[in-house]
């Protein structure tokens, strides 16, 4: 049987032992944006969906600073159980609304595994654009719309049941075209699979956008 809630439910509920799940798309999409950000060094990186925290750390060993951003109060009190790093600030937000930065304060925002939960993505780009810096990048992780189109999505174990977490699909074009319309260069894409997903559509799909 299959249970139903809204997203937001959904993750606070999770959060208990979302870090203890096996989730391969969670544990490829930590590796890849490890491999993505390797090497580099950034001054005020905005994380936008931190949830416990799975990128939160290794962001603040590359960064002067780290705002982590999440809408479950949930998630957010995992991540802050977890960390104990000085450069890191945590913050409940909903992204679809202005967000809590300043403009052109940001060198990097980092999105991982959440805009599959956001109908309108349009608003998120355009506040990328107003929070980077010139120069600034805005990296997107997602599950692949491949995956999404044979039905794919986050769920978890409840009480006995599968939770699954509403999403919406966007399809690869749709990323492209509301970046574009927002200001943001496309720098790199990329395509990931699992060493477990042999013979199956890709995993991740992942974005690098530039401020120009």
């Amino acid at each position: 049987m299959t249970n139903q809630m809204s997203i937001k439910s959904a993750y606070d509920c999770w959060s208990n032992t979302y870090d203890l799940d096996r989730n391969l798309t969670r544990d490829l999409d930590r590796e890849v944006t490890k491999e993505v950000f390797s090497g580099q060094r950034f001054e005020n990186i905005l994380e936008l969906g931190c949830g416990t925290g799975k990128n939160t750390l290794w962001l603040a060993e590359i960064s002067e600073s780290v705002h982590a951003l999440d809408f479950s109060e949930g998630m957010i009190q995992q991540a802050r159980q977890k960390l104990n790093a000085k450069n890191v600030e945590f913050g409940v937000a909903d992204i679809t609304l202005a967000w809590p930065s300043k403009t052109e304060s940001h060198d990097l925002i980092v999105c991982n595994l959440i805009l599959e939960h956001i109908e309108n993505l349009s608003p998120i780009f355009s506040e990328a654009y107003r929070c980077l810096q010139q120069g600034g990048r805005f990296y997107i992780s997602e599950l692949h719309p491949f995956r999404q189109y044979r039905g794919g999505r986050a769920s978890f174990q409840h009480e006995g049941q599968v939770t699954e977490v509403a999403a919406f699909v966007h399809h690869v074009s749709d990323f492209l075209q509301l970046a574009a319309k927002a200001g943001l260069v496309l720098e790199s894409f990329n395509e990931y699979w699992h060493p477990e997903d042999e013979g199956k559509p890709p995993r991740l799909a992942a974005f690098l956008f530039k401020k120009a």
